[in-house]
């Protein structure tokens, strides 16, 4: 049975490692998007949502949402239109150009990660693919 300190020293290391892949991932393309700017372009790709609607899926502060999206609007990324149900609101959403360099940065991410999961073995792979269904379930607690 697992001690404390085995399962601390695990969760640790795993925190560790899942936060290095993440980073690493995450600004493997930040000299053409930056990691915020990538996840609110992620967050509208799924659908449209309003600008307080993304900071609170972000966690970020209104102030701080209004700076990115205003920054994308300015780089033709995403699209400001009225509320329908509320004239005081804006939804946000992407455009064409948003939609592709959503694509292109997704693209870029997962060949990454892939040229890097190329190098492991197939008994390595196989503990990856199960890896990824305890790490998603760890997640959704």
């Amino acid at each position: 049975m697992p001690t404390d300190a085995d399962l601390a020293n695990l969760a640790s290391d795993l925190r560790l490692a899942c936060m290095r892949i993440s980073r690493r991932v995450r600004f493997e393309s930040a000299n053409v998007l930056a990691p915020h700017a990538f996840s609110v372009l992620a967050r509208l790709g799924e659908q449209p949502r309003t600008p307080r609607e993304l900071a609170d899926i972000e966690r970020v502060s209104a102030p701080s949402m209004t700076r990115t999206t205003t920054a994308l609007v300015e780089r033709g990324l995403i699209d400001r239109a009225p509320d329908p149900e509320d004239g005081r609101c804006v939804i946000l959403s992407l455009t064409a150009q948003g939609e592709a360099l959503l694509a292109q940065t997704r693209a870029a991410r997962d060949g990454w990660m892939s040229s890097r999961v190329a190098t492991l073995s197939r008994a390595e792979r196989d503990v990856l693919r199960e890896a990824v269904q305890i790490l998603a379930k760890v997640a959704e607690q």
